[in-house]
């Protein structure tokens, strides 16, 4: 079904309401038989599939920059919202409390995602220097082709942002995904005639939080805030663009049963914007707002900055400096209002993915589904007076929510995973569970064992990265995790003298780098660091500057 279908057949009803360790497929797949391709007629991209019997719908659910605020046990934030659906999933999953994107902007992390791959993508379409490839390219593979070549419908609602070319040649059409940083609000055309359908006029903001230039006075843009109808009547929930999108998601399940049957396995992804800024809370979270607000405390690391009137930290790179400038918030009414517009957008969220999967509940098909639940990146969420991201590594950043719920056949339980994984092991995760082996290399590792809890849970080596958003800063680091004890993210900024060192056991804490007590676990970490660069040939152009900065405590090891 295409979107002008949805618009003119969906009931209101409705609407209102390391190298990469073998998967489990590979062990089962032996080296004799055919090979298939997702590009038959070149022989392109390999793969091999597994008798893994009857293979489950697959459905990702990916939102767009989400705090840790919002989903770590640890945070007491996350507990004064409200997200049944969202809690309802984790409760029967697999969560894993320590996943981490491979780089903190959404064009390369989608790119890792979907290919399986650490990225050579380092920033978003329009936002690189020319030259600097910001989307993939026509001969890379992403997982989704796979699974179309080995007999999965596909399907696709929302965000692309990878290359249109991909995208096409994952799903066959672009009528219902945007390849671009910020949704399509004001020109996509199919979502007005949604509104019309409704009785709904356009948005406009009736209440806005205001960044501020260095002056701390005069406006320099919008983060979003509260909307209306373009009438100032007030905006309902239905109209909202992520109410908009399930709905479609719906639409799109119920055509892919119609059309294919029952028995055709369906892989379909909801890329949601929200609760990225700008913020579109419509009417009915008024309640939930003044709520909100006596429960949500501003994090001490934003009021240290206030205490020294937003100058740099000691030994905090310029770098830091450079991005609080530029997200300009100054005034603790704006944080507040800032960390309550995003936890109000995860609301919305919940609302709106509590219909979707009503919905496939409805249809018989929710049980036997795999259903992943993630984000791209994460967001500094006033930690550190910072929001949003930047072209830096922080673990505010790097971590991301992270659900399996498997289907009842794989008679899994419910669990919490504390080991360290990457978005860069969703590829080879869903490959395993729809019973594709591809020939090609995969940096990541499927996470089915730990769903099913047949691994053991150990650290991992995992490289991050970043490259270009406002400003440029070729960037690596890594982490290292022990099991019920010490658990440090180190960055390397090759634009600067000033490592960062953070213990993800303190989720407040700024840089411990310069504190003369952490100079051994600095050395070490450093250490590691060189030691992933050396694996891959790819780090190079780390590894040559890396070593010239470090010799000393390289010279130790």
């Amino acid at each position: 079904m295409n979107r002008r279908k949805f618009l003119s057949t969906a009931p209101l009803a409705t609407l209102a309401s390391d190298a990469a360790a073998p998967s489990l497929a590979a062990q089962q797949t032996s080296d004799a038989g055919e090979f298939h391709y997702v590009n038959r007629r070149q022989g392109a991209h390999p793969f091999k599939t597994a008798n893994t019997g009857k293979r489950p719908h697959i459905f990702l659910i990916c939102l767009d920059m989400v705090s840790p605020d919002h989903f770590l046990p640890s945070r007491s934030l996350q507990r004064e919202m409200e997200m049944p659906a969202i809690r309802a999933l984790t409760a029967e999953g697999v969560n894993f409390t320590n996943a981490f994107c491979t780089v903190p902007i959404c064009s390369p992390s989608r790119a890792s995602m979907y290919t399986g791959r650490y990225p050579y993508v380092l920033a978003n379409p329009g936002g690189g220097p020319e030259g600097q490839e910001n989307s993939l390219r026509a001969n890379d593979v992403i997982y989704p082709e796979y699974l179309k070549a080995s007999g999965y419908r596909t399907r696709h609602v929302g965000k692309n942002h990878v290359g249109a070319q991909k995208f096409m040649d994952a799903f066959d059409e672009l009528d219902t995904n945007w390849e671009r940083a910020m949704p399509v609000l004001k020109d996509d055309g199919l979502y007005h005639s949604y509104l019309r359908r409704l009785g709904v006029r356009m948005p406009r903001y009736s209440r806005q939080i205001h960044r501020l230039y260095p002056d701390r006075k005069t406006p320099s843009g919008t983060l979003g805030g509260w909307i209306e109808q373009s009438d100032g009547r007030p905006f309902p929930l239905e109209g909202q663009y992520s109410w908009y999108l399930s709905q479609w998601a719906i639409e799109k399940t119920r055509d892919a049963f119609a059309s294919g049957g029952p028995n055709a396995p369906l892989y379909l992804q909801l890329n949601i914007y929200d609760p990225h800024n700008p913020f579109t809370i419509p009417a009915g979270f008024e309640k939930r707002e003044a709520e909100l607000r006596k429960a949500i405390s501003l994090p001490a690391s934003f009021r240290r900055a206030v205490e020294r009137n937003f100058q740099p930290a000691p030994g905090e790179p310029a770098l830091l400096d450079f991005h609080r400038r530029v997200w300009g918030i100054y005034r603790p009414e704006t944080a507040k209002d800032y960390m309550v517009a995003n936890a109000l957008a995860m609301e919305v969220i919940d609302r709106a993915l509590a219909q979707f999967i009503k919905a496939l509940k409805e249809m018989n098909i929710y049980d036997e589904s795999l259903i992943i639940f993630t984000a791209d990146h994460g967001e500094m969420n006033i930690h550190q007076a910072l929001v949003d991201k930047g072209a830096y590594l922080h673990p505010e950043t790097q971590r991301v929510p992270l659900v399996i719920k498997p289907p009842a056949s794989f008679g899994a339980r419910p669990a919490t995973v504390d080991a360290p994984v990457s978005l860069l092991d969703l590829a080879a995760t869903v490959c395993d569970a729809a019973g594709v082996v591809p020939l090609a290399r995969m940096d990541g590792r499927s996470l089915l064992p730990h769903v099913r809890g047949q691994a053991e849970a150990g650290d991992r080596d995992l490289l991050f990265q970043t490259g270009w958003l406002a400003t440029g800063n070729p960037a690596c680091g890594t982490e290292r995790w022990e099991r019920g004890g010490r658990h440090h993210f180190f960055v390397h900024n090759m634009g600067s003298t000033s490592d960062e060192l953070y213990d993800l056991n303190d989720a407040d804490a700024g840089s411990i780098a310069a504190d003369p007590a952490q100079k051994k676990v600095l050395d070490e970490m450093a250490q590691r660091t060189y030691a992933l660069l050396e694996k891959d040939a790819r780090w190079s152009y780390y590894r040559l500057a890396f070593r010239f900065q470090h010799y000393t405590a390289l010279e130790k090891a």
